[in-house]
């Protein structure tokens, strides 16, 4: 039986698909009718996952939830068949615990908005089997995604563990009077985030002087002399956050029109830079 919520996925699918096809931002070899015409709902679980290969599971955020999915995909699958948890937080050792299938499970986490940002996060459960991580490697590069193996479990993985301090301190500067929260953002979408679209930090620290080597024996008494004036983890509320509300609320305003826009805006932008990735030669 099909769902009530499967046919919602289709029409909003079907916009966004005929978007990604018209900009040339759609992945894999079938055009977007094609493509919408595999998806289905049903209500059984058992039915739903019949046949598959790999199980990407994408419910929401909460971990009772999840266990209890991966409790009855547990009694389904047989051995050869990958489950896959898209969680941007929860560690696999949390997800997977007692599943008779442990070695087939994995976190594959995408970053939002997916068909334009690529990255994937692949993280094992302490027994997760490494054929398991190689096939769901090679899985998402076929699809078009950048996948990455994080080597073993850490909490918030690596993307927002980078996030969280790039944040902390973005925090900090602006709670501290040291730059306008306005400004802040323009350091990173004029500045860092300029360079970090197409390199990241360990390229940018090797490009910017002779190797890396040479950068380290330059910098690397300036780097520590200010990474020691890093203050506490910010709290996150009172003053300073009235104070960045107020300035993000009059960049865009909270009502949900705005806020729509802006996104629509983001990911135009976003869209653009991927096609242009796509376009630069690989080096």
């Amino acid at each position: 039986m099909a769902s009530p919520a499967a046919g919602v996925v289709v029409i909003v699918g079907r916009k966004e698909m005929t978007f990604l096809e018209q900009s040339g931002s759609l992945k894999g070899s079938l055009g977007a009718q094609d493509q919408l015409s595999l998806i289905s709902g049903c209500l059984n679980i058992q039915e739903a996952v019949e046949g598959a290969l790999h199980i990407q599971e994408c419910v929401p955020e909460n971990l009772e939830l999840k266990k209890k999915i991966f409790a009855q995909l547990d009694q389904i699958i047989d051995d050869q068949v990958v489950l896959s948890s898209s969680t941007s937080c929860l560690l696999p050792s949390q997800l997977f615990a007692g599943l008779a299938h442990v070695q087939q499970c994995l976190v594959a986490h995408p970053v939002n908005p997916p068909y334009y940002v690529p990255l994937v996060e692949l993280v094992p459960h302490p027994e997760t089997a490494p054929a398991t991580v190689d096939r769901t490697h090679a899985l998402m590069r076929k699809i078009g995604q950048s996948p990455v193996r994080v080597l073993k479990e850490m909490d918030g993985f690596v993307l927002n563990r980078l996030q969280y301090a790039v944040i902390s301190e973005a925090w900090r500067l602006v709670e501290e009077g040291i730059v306008s929260p306005s400004d802040l953002d323009l350091v990173m979408s004029d500045g860092l985030g300029m360079r970090y679209a197409f390199i990241g930090p360990l390229e940018t620290m090797h490009l910017n002087a002779e190797g890396m080597l040479s950068y380290c024996d330059r910098y690397s008494e300036g780097m520590k002399r200010v990474l020691k004036t890093f203050g506490p983890i910010p709290e996150f509320s009172g003053a300073t956050v009235e104070k960045v509300n107020q300035a993000m609320c009059l960049k865009v305003p909270v009502d949900p029109e705005h806020l729509a826009a802006r996104r629509r805006w983001r990911d135009e932008c976003l869209q653009r830079l991927a096609k242009l990735k796509r376009q630069m030669p690989s080096q």
